[in-house]
């Protein structure tokens, strides 16, 4: 009877460390299932926040090249471009928590979207840019053209001012001198004797120009001897840098028809030898010629 009340109590023992050996078990189970589980929980929110640190970098990354290309929108998107850095930087040192990361997720699509809109415009403005940059270039062509163009036309102006000027000159021809004897009567007998000529006759002819100026013309004669002295009032005059001592002026009142023009020299004892004569409009020496006494 004994031994039977012990074998009951010994099965009942039996029973109840059965029975909490299962309950150990099942604990057990249940702790390595739930670490098994906040291990993969830990594991996937490890791999979502470096998916969103991607995303930002990739974010950086297209503000970056569109700050690089210096739009009139750069200042905009350097400080969007530093809003995604902030929120990197933040995101690194952040908790791994499902609500932590979940914020995150909202502040980055909230970024790309604006960025979107930012790229959006920026296009624009580079279409824009495009056209203006067009636009320049093609007036910058007509400019050079037309620079071009009217640097031949003052090429063109200059050179025909200067063929006007050139052939609006008085041309001075046929001069020619001759020493005459004054009798007393009035008459006068060509000679070309020195010692007998009493003054020179100078003529010479102011040919037809019809786009010359017309009015009255002053020309100044000057007749050299053979021994190089200036003949008459041996007046001198300045042009400029040029001086010139003259015989004698004589006044044309010119219509621009062709003129005869006659002057005379009177002087006395002339000498033998080569003389020339010069015939200046201003300071410039439009005729010459030589005659000889002997």
């Amino acid at each position: 009877m004994e031994n039977q009340n012990g074998n009951s109590k010994l099965k009942a023992i039996i029973a109840i460390l059965a029975i909490l050996l299962v309950g150990s078990l099942v604990y057990i189970f249940k702790l390595t299932s739930d670490a098994k589980a906040l291990e993969t929980t830990v594991v996937e929110t490890k791999s979502e926040k470096d998916d969103v640190l991607k995303d930002l970098e990739a974010l950086k990354v297209t503000y970056d090249a569109a700050i690089a290309e210096n739009t009139s929108m750069s200042d905009e998107l350097i400080a969007e471009r530093d809003k995604v850095v902030k929120l990197m930087t933040e995101l690194k040192t952040a908790k791994g928590d499902n609500a932590s990361l979940r914020k995150y997720k909202d502040q980055f699509k909230q970024m790309e979207q604006k960025m979107k809109n930012l790229m959006q415009e920026v296009a624009v403005l580079k279409t824009q840019n495009q056209e203006l940059t067009t636009n320049l270039d093609s007036t910058k062509v007509v400019l050079e053209d037309s620079k071009k163009y009217n640097q031949v036309l003052v090429g063109q102006n200059e050179e025909l001012a200067k063929t006007v000027e050139k052939g609006s000159k008085l041309t001075v021809t046929n001069l020619k001198t001759a020493a005459y004897k004054q009798r007393s009567s009035g008459k006068q007998i060509e000679t070309d004797k020195a010692s007998r000529a009493d003054l020179l006759q100078i003529s010479f002819t102011i040919a037809e120009n019809k786009i010359a100026k017309s009015g009255d013309k002053v020309y100044y004669v000057q007749v050299i001897d053979a021994k190089n002295n200036v003949l008459g009032d041996k007046a001198t005059i300045s042009f400029g840098d040029t001086s010139l001592t003259y015989s004698f002026t004589t006044t044309v009142k010119y219509e621009n028809q062709t003129v005869n023009v006659k002057e005379q020299l009177p002087g006395k004892d002339f000498a033998k030898g080569t003389y020339f004569v010069n015939v200046f409009d201003k300071g410039e020496l439009v005729s010459k010629s030589s005659f000889s006494l002997r």
